[in-house]
């Protein structure tokens, strides 16, 4: 079904199906211990008592996209529900049948029909009546979008998660074992036809390894099989509507208009159904270019040369999205030494995505247009609930015997205990 609907291949749709799994299975492990109440220093250790508490905060509107309308969509909805929560869930008109698939095997697996619900429409007519509804909101999307989402959040004063585009960045140092680095090159930017949030579309080589490394990506990308098989003998499917098509055709043809060159790919195949196209590798791009800084989400890359860890670094950071990115090195330190510097809220070494996005129990998002707040781990839980602080004072009163001491006497008493419980390692 996702593949009819998405047309991606099987093994990316395979991956969404077990994503969801493993989501499933890591909040049902963890999801009663992170909400428990907790205890919490108090400003008198043994005589100011302080327990943290999470509620549901009501209802969660989850806008989920067409990409990926399992992993986004029951993704997203499995800790809003165990949090306590309903959820109205507005699913894409393009791949609904995948999310109400996915809603009715829940109520056939015993969910109540009215605590899980899906609603479809255009967003400019339903989306104000989702958000009137709403105690929390989270969406994934366009950067355009999500800011209109962020503003009508901040009219209602609900707070939100945004998980918005990327321009996302590989990085290939001179040490890296190029065989596993084009290997993994290929996945991380054809995966899912590119119109993946996570997917790379900006590489930069180290130039000692630069005339090794692209004639070997380049010929992986040209072997690449593409088709809309529903078996697994396909690496990469079709773009999903003909709007993405258009986007993608327009980005290479400015591209080439404007001195760029393909090194692989760069044509449509509607031989193979309406909106394929085929896996694209340009070199030569420069600032001129569309695709030099927005999101093409699409099968299309561009490579880049560098001299050195810090160039590599400073381009890969000059953009102001930042999602995901990847970094390949023989060396761990090295290579978590460039992660660290780079500014992404996922960086991988020696992987694409997967590495990030699998390890449920880490936190996941983006830094600057790329979003706010995270999905996965403790967070990806929390968020859902309204957080309360109950504070129980033993033996004493904290504020009538200070007032009155007078002003003089105050200080001399307050500087006195902030000075002990420093000493005591209370602060």
């Amino acid at each position: 079904l996702i593949q009819w609907e998405n047309g991606k291949a099987r093994r990316d749709a395979f991956l969404e199906v077990a994503d969801v799994a493993n989501t499933a299975r890591y909040y049902a492990r963890t999801a009663a211990r992170t909400l428990a109440p907790s205890r919490r220093t108090g400003l008198i250790p043994g005589l100011t008592e302080v327990h943290e508490l999470h509620h549901p905060r009501g209802v969660v509107t989850i806008i989920s996209p067409w990409n990926y309308p399992l992993s986004l969509g029951v993704g997203d909805t499995i800790p809003a529900l165990m949090a306590g929560n309903a959820v109205v869930q507005k699913a894409d008109n393009q791949t609904a049948l995948t999310a109400l698939f996915a809603l009715d095997l829940a109520r056939r697996a015993g969910l109540p029909d009215d605590l899980w619900q899906i609603v479809l429409g255009r967003g400019s007519a339903i989306g104000t009546p989702l958000l009137d509804i709403a105690d929390y909101v989270m969406f994934t999307g366009s950067t355009a979008s999500g800011r209109h989402i962020a503003r009508e959040a901040g009219e209602r004063l609900i707070d939100c998660s945004l998980e918005l585009g990327g321009k996302n960045a590989m990085v290939v140092l001179d040490d890296a074992d190029l065989t596993r680095t084009v290997e993994g090159a290929v996945r991380a930017c054809f995966s899912s036809s590119g119109q993946l949030c996570i997917s790379i579309e900006r590489m930069y080589v180290a130039d000692a390894v630069f005339d090794r490394f692209v004639p070997a990506f380049v010929e992986a990308v040209r072997s690449m099989t593409i088709g809309a098989a529903f078996d697994y003998s396909a690496q990469m499917g079709t773009l999903t509507s003909a709007e993405q098509l258009g986007v993608v055709s327009a980005h290479v043809d400015d591209a080439v208009a404007k001195g760029a060159t393909v090194l692989a790919g760069g044509r449509p195949r509607p031989e193979l159904g309406p909106f394929f196209y085929e896996p694209t590798v340009l070199t030569g791009v420069d600032s001129s270019m569309t695709c030099w800084r927005e999101e093409t989400f699409g099968p299309l890359v561009s490579i880049y040369r560098v001299g050195s860890d810090d160039e590599a670094v400073e381009a890969a950071n000059d953009t102001a999205y930042g999602l995901n990115a990847s970094v390949w090195s023989r060396s761990a330190a090295r290579g978590r030494a460039v992660a660290a510097r780079l500014r992404a809220g996922t960086v991988n070494v020696n992987e694409a995505y997967a590495a990030a996005w699998g390890s449920i129990d880490a936190p996941m998002g983006g830094m600057g247009d790329s979003g706010l707040g995270r999905r996965h781990g403790a967070v990806g839980i929390v968020k859902y609930t309204e957080t309360q602080t109950i504070a129980r004072q033993r033996l004493m009163n904290l504020a009538p015997p200070l007032q009155r001491l007078g002003d003089d006497g105050f200080a001399r008493v307050m500087t006195t205990a902030l000075s002990l419980m420093k000493k005591a390692g209370w602060r």
